[in-house]
């Protein structure tokens, strides 16, 4: 390839980033006189009024914002060359780990330069692989994602979830797989919800229709459980399960393979859930619950008859599995199917006489096999340290499909076969950079108490510690999720400017199991982040960046890190990047599914709570001092983390800052939370980000055509 330089005025060449003309003021946002008591405490809240969304006055707020925003933006001299650099970079074909129904092999697929995937089907009578579902025909500018899939038991149909602009509400249609046709009917008003066939229909969960204009902002309560019957009026659909007495509980429904089963779980967060099962094949029988409480999580993987395979950290902080007869309900008709591992297992899956566990190890994959009666069969060879990413089985095929990649490894999706203990290769992933520049380093470091916390370093080959390499580092530290390898051309166009990428595995999450996630939560939330700025400074100390050349970045629960974290420590950093952000910690339990984030955050209803969450809300932490440079990113259609908290949190810090760098509100128009977020806003997003990260930290790119 050729080598072109971007120019630059010489201001901008000679001056680091400090030493920025300054932006233009932001606009300015007018108070009110809100407060709030909580427990004799007076609480101010002067931008209440953002909290609707939907208000004339707010959307007037918000194109204010985003024309300041795109002042700010349209003066970086390289933003341009660097979105098409973006754009470049991400064209490249690319297919998912295929998956099997019946006689059918199912794939997604994507050029590179389509917004979404489209759904491809292979069959018997199929010479050559077909297009199933298109989501890019849906809509004009391709914000119309496709979301949960379920199949009949012969596969001769799909039910598939579509969903708007980001949000979670979706509909449900369904689609003849032989045809490539779909029925009449359509279900609206979906979410959180499953596909789960049965004979002639399926079972999936909904809210009631929400009130007009509170759609993405309104509480969402009284989660049921439907029976859709094919080819009938979706207003018929038959009422399976429901709580009264608890309106804050979501239900999901399962089938087992032979049809016989319905499985209820019932959650009330994001974490743990019981568990609860009726025979279909008797009318008359009643709900049993094979586990109920909510400190653990259950998952049915399989059954043989009457008896299950459930996947579960009762008593295994670290994950096992252990089979359950229905008629012996409850903890003491548990027994151990595979034990307890080291290391966490992160998911089983059924194959023709061979169960699959994907643990992780230290933060990268292995995959163990196992026979019938739970024994060890061995390890399946992995190509390299790096991530599982899926791993695809049918309890009745001897062969399954998995996917591998690492932080700079594009996937590479691998068929195995069960039987003979043999990985071939299926499909290589080709990307239109060299990836072989850049190396992975894992490092630990120790936290502010002691512990001892993993994080990777991702960078060009021959990197050099002298403390002046500009550093972006991720985290996020929550709901038990798990932050491992993964590959994104988007991040590379910050890599090969030189930039390190840096993520730290913190407390809060899920990559040691539950008393990893627990030491992270609750009254122990300060834990996540003195993680991160431990890791800040390690990187800091051992000469991979500075505090002038270090961006901080995170998004959801990583959105309230980074907000937690720069009002705490404004001097770490010089660009903040809290994106969807769980901002204001009060008031997050009032809007749409935010109730659900009780056992991680603790709710301001509880004085002890209140106090504890007082301590690192970052809207309630900002004072008036010098703030990085800032860019809160969030969009329109979020209904998951609304709006709103990024709205009053940039408000309010635009207010309070004192010192010359900028604080800008990033709005995205059509778009939500970030699944199903259509390629050209992908890169449009980016873009922004590296070009606000780039400017600020002083760096000079050099885009290759």
């Amino acid at each position: 390839m050729n080598t072109t330089g971007i120019l630059f005025s010489l201001a901008f060449l000679l001056f680091p980033a400090m030493a920025m003309p300054q932006a233009a003021a932001p606009p300015s946002t007018r108070t009110e006189a809100q407060t709030d008591v909580y427990f004799g405490r007076t609480v101010a809240d002067p931008y209440r009024w953002l909290e609707d969304d939907r208000s004339t006055e707010t959307a007037a707020w918000v194109k204010e914002q985003n024309a300041y925003t795109e002042s700010v933006l349209s003066a970086i001299p390289f933003r341009d060359a660097l979105r098409k650099r973006i754009q470049r970079l991400t064209e490249y074909p690319r297919t998912s780990t295929p998956f099997q129904h019946a006689q059918y092999l199912f794939w997604y697929e994507n050029s590179g330069t389509l917004n979404q995937s489209m759904l491809y089907v292979r069959g018997p009578q199929d010479k050559q692989p077909r297009v199933l579902l298109d989501p890019n025909g849906l809509s004009t500018d391709g914000t119309v994602a496709l979301g949960t899939l379920g199949f009949s038991k012969d596969a001769r149909y799909m039910g598939y979830a579509l969903s708007i602009a980001g949000s979670d509400w979706e509909e449900i249609r369904i689609r003849e797989v032989a045809t490539g046709k779909d029925l009449g009917e359509r279900i609206p008003w979906v979410k959180f919800s499953g596909i789960a066939f049965k004979g002639n229909g399926f079972y999936y969960s909904r809210y009631a229709v929400p009130e007009a204009g509170k759609a993405l902002s309104g509480k969402n309560e009284y989660h049921k459980v439907y029976y859709h019957t094919l080819g009938e009026d979706p207003a018929k659909d038959v009422l399976v399960y429901e709580d009264k007495a608890h309106p804050l509980r979501n239900f999901s429904a399962q089938v087992t393979d032979d049809e016989r089963y319905l499985i209820v779980y019932g959650s009330e967060s994001t974490s743990g859930n019981n568990l609860m099962v009726k025979d279909l094949s008797n009318p008359k029988s009643n709900w049993v619950t094979l586990a109920d409480g909510f400190d653990y999580d259950f998952s049915v993987v399989h059954n043989q008859g009457s008896v299950f395979w459930i996947f579960t950290n009762e008593q295994a902080p670290n994950f096992r599995v252990v089979s359950q007869d229905l008629s012996a309900p409850g903890a003491e008709g548990r027994k151990v199917f595979i034990n307890e591992l080291q290391c966490l297992m992160q998911s089983v899956n059924i194959a023709k006489n061979t169960v699959v566990v994907n643990a992780l190890e230290d933060v990268h994959s292995k995959l163990l096999r196992y026979d019938f009666t739970g024994k060890l069969l061995g390890d399946l060879t992995l190509p390299g340290i790096g991530m599982v990413d899926a791993v695809n089985t049918e309890p009745e095929s001897d062969s399954l499909f998995f996917s591998f990649s690492g932080w700079t490894t594009p996937p590479t999706v691998y068929r195995y076969l069960c039987a003979t203990n043999q990985r071939s290769l299926y499909k290589q992933t080709i990307v239109p950079f060299s990836v072989d520049d850049y190396e992975t380093r894992q490092v630990f470091y120790n936290s502010k108490d002691g512990t001892r916390i993993p994080m990777f370093i991702v960078g060009k080959k021959g990197l050099k510690l002298d403390g002046q390499n500009p550093c972006l580092l991720y985290g996020y530290g929550g709901f038990n999720i798990s932050v491992t390898p993964n590959f994104s051309a988007l991040r590379m166009a910050f890599l090969e400017q030189g930039g390190v990428f840096a993520v730290a595995n913190l407390r809060g999450g899920g990559e040691y199991g539950e008393r990893w996630h627990k030491a992270g939560t609750l009254l122990n939330k300060q834990h996540v982040f003195d993680d991160f700025i431990a890791a800040a400074e390690y990187l800091k100390k051992e000469g991979y960046t500075s505090t002038g050349k270090l961006a901080i970045h995170g998004r959801s629960n990583g959105g309230l890190l980074i907000g937690a974290v720069m009002t705490q420590r404004p001097d770490l950093c010089q660009v903040a990047l809290p994106g969807v952000g769980v901002l204001d910690m009060l008031r997050y339990h009032k809007f749409t599914i935010g109730w659900a984030w009780a056992t991680d955050y603790g709710t301001s209803d509880s004085l002890v709570h209140f106090n504890n969450l007082m301590l690192y809300s970052p809207l309630h932490n900002i004072k008036k001092v010098a703030y990085p440079a800032t860019m809160i990113i969030t969009s329109d259609h979020d209904d998951r983390v609304v709006p709103a908290h990024s709205f009053k949190f940039g408000a309010t810090l635009q207010a309070n800052q004192q010192g010359s760098n900028p604080v800008v509100v990033r709005i995205d128009v059509n778009a939500g939370h970030g699944a199903g977020k259509p390629l050209t806003k992908q890169i449009g997003e980016w873009a922004d980000i590296w070009a606000f990260t780039m400017q600020q930290l002083g760096m000079k790119p050099v885009f290759r055509d």
